[in-house]
């Protein structure tokens, strides 16, 4: 049998992602931030950890963004990644392969940090409604 219980419109079962412009102004501002400080570490010398860094980077933001950030997210960490983390420094540059690896790498780093974290808050939801039956 169907047991129906009302859940208060006030009670949220799972969060709100934050919005677009703000996870696109964090991705800005953290991967400038990012690449500064591996700049100054003299760690900009090898890509593979700059893009390791900035991967994790996407991943978290898109904790709490939505699966419409993550394009942009993406974007704005290759920009930075490509601007400053690879020669010619202080030039936007497309090498075919490479960046298409990066973008894909970025891009799924903020989709997987996305759906983690839906897939986490809607089973945390879905046992915060459930009764229990004792």
């Amino acid at each position: 049998m169907v047991e129906w219980r009302y859940v208060s419109r006030e009670a949220r079962a799972v969060p709100r992602p934050w919005a677009t412009p703000f996870i696109w102004t964090a991705a800005y501002a953290g991967a400038f931030g990012l690449v500064h400080v591996l700049d100054l570490l003299g760690a900009l010398d090898s890509t593979g950890l700059a893009l390791a860094a900035l991967s994790l980077f996407a991943a978290l933001l898109g904790v709490r963004g939505s699966f419409v950030a993550a394009p942009g997210t993406a974007v704005l960490c290759w920009g930075f990644l490509n601007f400053f983390g690879a020669y010619p420094t202080g030039e936007i540059s497309w090498a075919r392969d490479r960046d298409l690896e990066w973008m894909a790498c970025l891009l799924a780093a903020a989709l997987i940090g996305t759906t983690t974290a839906r897939v986490l808050h809607a089973r945390a939801a879905y046992r915060r409604i459930t009764p229990y039956e004792n």
